[in-house]
């Protein structure tokens, strides 16, 4: 009778927002708008259904473009739904919010985080006694071209790309992963003749099976959320769960270092125990594990890892993962003194509404990248500022003002390689009459080979009601070489559009133009095209 009565006043109220889904998590689903100052916490969304509306969401949080919503509709969100505000209706009696999830604004993002806490069942409550697994399929198709024009020869790189996850495939216990990438340069065909692996890349490949609620056995590649900073393992994983307790084994290899493809002969394996807890307003994971890496047979490493993750208090988001090495062989002497190698460490707090800030520190090492498609000035300023210590902090001054400063500090004994950075911004959220948002920017970086600094400003506005998106920018880039007395200067300006359009079919295009004086002009011309499954 409510979803009924839901229907006829939603039919006589006009659409104030049109929002689509971004993300999804156990319990909440997380919805985007070009603004969501109309939008009231404890409002009702809606999804079209023939010439009418059917409740579908409720708000329980939101920041100034997003809101955090419990789904009560009878179909299963997916990401990419979109979802309307309506004007307020006195007669839509209200709907009282459910237990209270995270904001938008407060989830953390680190290194291979790996998904939230699985939900702990207990361990009776396996198939024989509950069996319903709820299936959830999500996936995309893209095609990309990557196109650079200049005095040289234009250079074209192709990329076709494949990614899909499938939960509990029709009801069933076997679930599966993929995210797959071939990429190649025109005229360059011989390479990937030699090498198929010199284009092909395999992020992830795995099949998933769970005899019950609690045990799971993986085989493929796969990150495992719980040792996630050890990168992808190829082979067999198995995990058993004992209430808040987790027991896990792994047998494999790791990827080739060149190519990323499968290498046998980096043969790994190793044991791990876990402990998560899941209560109203905290929960928390903890791993120990033991590894041992092997190279053609011989020992590479033997070494213990720790993960652990916490929102120790309300609005306190923290990750931390370290690597003790316990085997070292030099010159044919072997140690067993306990060595740190690799540690990594985030903390967020969220102060208030307005203000929030972040401090890491990232001290690993043997991280390579094997596709990038940025900028001189975006990769210098990332592998320069990736390791050391960094922090940043982001205050909304006014509604439609925010402030954000972020710097990077990388430091050696012997100071041969130590590298500071400072960036901050100012964003302006729907500028009066030109409407859309402006951000100001500024980076100073400075290396002990070079120093650059950069001023940009970014224009984005959205059109016919977020189905185009529009970005246009500017940045003037100073290049300053330590050992040289030969400066260098150069514009930047870009513009990318996005466009959705069909609800599943989107069109994503991007230009860049280089000017330097002392050289002819860069041109970079990016398309893509993304289909959703």
């Amino acid at each position: 009778m409510f979803m009924a009565a839901a229907t006829c006043f939603a039919q006589e109220r006009a659409v104030i927002g049109e929002g689509t889904i971004s993300y999804l998590s156990a319990s909440n689903a997380y919805i985007k708008f070009a603004d969501t100052e109309l939008i009231p916490v404890g409002d009702t969304l809606f999804l079209k259904a023939g010439p009418g509306m059917i409740p579908a969401s409720v708000v329980i949080q939101k920041s100034s473009i997003s809101c955090v919503t419990i789904w009560i509709g009878k179909s299963d969100p997916a990401i990419g739904m979109i979802v309307y505000a309506l004007e307020p209706a006195m007669q839509t009696p209200p709907v009282e919010p459910q237990p209270k999830a995270e904001a938008v604004d407060t989830i953390s993002v680190t290194p291979h985080p790996g998904p939230a806490v699985r939900d702990l069942i207990d361990a009776e409550d396996d198939l024989e006694t509950n069996p319903e697994w709820k299936e959830k399929l999500v996936g995309r198709i893209s095609a990309a071209s990557y196109s650079t024009f200049s005095d040289d020869a234009p250079r074209h790189r192709m990329r076709y790309g494949l990614s899909f996850r499938g939960n509990h495939i029709k009801g069933s216990r076997w679930s599966t992963e993929t995210f797959i990438t071939f990429r190649h340069n025109d005229g360059e065909w011989s390479e990937v003749q030699e090498n198929l692996f010199n284009a092909l890349k395999i992020y992830s490949l795995a099949v998933q099976y769970e005899p019950t609620r609690n045990s799971i056995l993986t085989l493929g590649r796969k990150i495992n959320p719980r040792i996630s900073s050890m990168g992808v393992i190829d082979g067999l994983q198995y995990e058993q769960s004992f209430g808040a307790f987790q027991m896990g084994f792994m047998a494999g290899s790791r990827p080739d270092f060149q190519d990323y493809s499968i290498d046998p002969s980096l043969f790994q394996a190793g044991a791990y125990l876990g402990y998560a807890t899941q209560k109203e307003g905290r929960s928390q994971q903890n791993t120990l594990a033991f590894i041992e890496q092997r190279n053609s047979g011989q020992v590479d490493r033997r070494f213990v890892y720790f993960q652990h993750t916490d929102n120790l208090l309300k609005n306190l988001n923290v990750f931390a993962s370290c690597e003790m090495d316990l085997y070292q062989k030099v010159n044919e002497e072997i140690s067993n003194t306990p060595t740190l190698t690799n540690f990594f460490t985030s903390l967020r707090y969220r102060f208030s509404r307005t203000l929030s800030a972040s401090v890491s520190y990232d001290n690993r090492k043997n991280v390579i990248f094997f596709e990038s498609y940025k900028s001189y000035i975006d990769q210098l300023i990332d592998e320069e500022t990736r390791q050391g210590l960094r922090a940043s902090v982001n205050y909304r001054i006014f509604k439609r003002i925010s402030l954000g400063v972020n710097t990077s500090w990388r430091f050696q004994k012997n100071n041969s390689n130590t590298s500071r950075n400072i960036n901050g911004y100012m964003t302006f959220s729907r500028v009066p009459w030109i409407k859309g948002n402006a951000t100001l920017t500024v980076n100073t970086l400075e290396t002990s080979y070079q120093q650059s600094r950069y001023y940009g400003c970014r224009y984005t506005r959205n059109f016919f009601k977020g189905k185009l998106n529009g970005d246009l920018y500017y940045r003037w880039v100073d290049y300053m070489p330590v050992y040289s007395e030969i400066n260098t200067h150069q514009d930047i300006a870009g513009l990318s559009l996005s466009w959705r359009m069909t609800r599943k079919l989107s069109l994503y295009t991007y230009f860049e133009e280089t000017f330097d004086p002392r050289y002819a002009s860069v041109s970079r011309f990016n398309t893509k095209l993304i289909y959703r499954l």
